[in-house]
């Protein structure tokens, strides 16, 4: 048997998956629309959509960087992550993943603990120096505009202008 990629999704995952996903819009009877009923694009299969998502998360490339003849129109796939995000899937996915995992094995929800950083370091300036695009600049060799190296003391005068 084949060793299944990443981001491949299993019969059995898809399983629990497609329940979640929500319905597609359909067209409401009697009104009218420039197009007609059968025609443009025919809707993307739910587990291709969500099997190029699982991809992109996997693999983290761009969403225009989706093998076209795996997974389609990229941009199709990104509208349906879109659309997906809104009606609250991914959600309802984390949620129906932790329940099962709590009933396999078991969450302690009363003492819980996450640890991250999203600031900088606080000696990350002493310890690394200026910003690298700054290193080069000479900030203070910089010329003045002028022709002298120090500023007059008196105001900048017109020779028009009386004293």
């Amino acid at each position: 048997m084949a060793q299944a990629r990443s981001w491949e999704v299993s019969d059995v995952f898809w399983e629990r998956v497609a329940p979640l996903i929500p319905p597609r819009v359909v067209r409401q009877r009697g009104r009218q629309y420039q197009r007609k009923p059968g025609a443009g694009r025919k809707a993307m299969d739910p587990r291709q959509v969500f099997e190029a998502i699982v991809f992109v998360l996997r693999t983290g490339c761009q969403w225009k960087s989706l093998p076209k003849e795996r997974f389609g129109s990229a941009s199709s796939v990104h509208r349906y992550f879109r659309t997906w995000l809104n009606e609250g899937f991914f959600l309802a996915l984390w949620r129906a993943g932790l329940a099962e995992y709590d009933d396999m094995e078991g969450i302690a929800w009363r003492w819980q603990s996450v640890d991250g950083t999203m600031l900088k370091a606080p000696l990350a300036q002493q310890s690394v120096g200026p910003n690298p695009t700054d290193r080069g600049k000479k900030w203070k060799q910089a010329a003045r505009p002028g022709r002298r190296a120090w500023g007059p003391a008196v105001d900048l005068r017109h020779r028009g202008q009386p004293e």
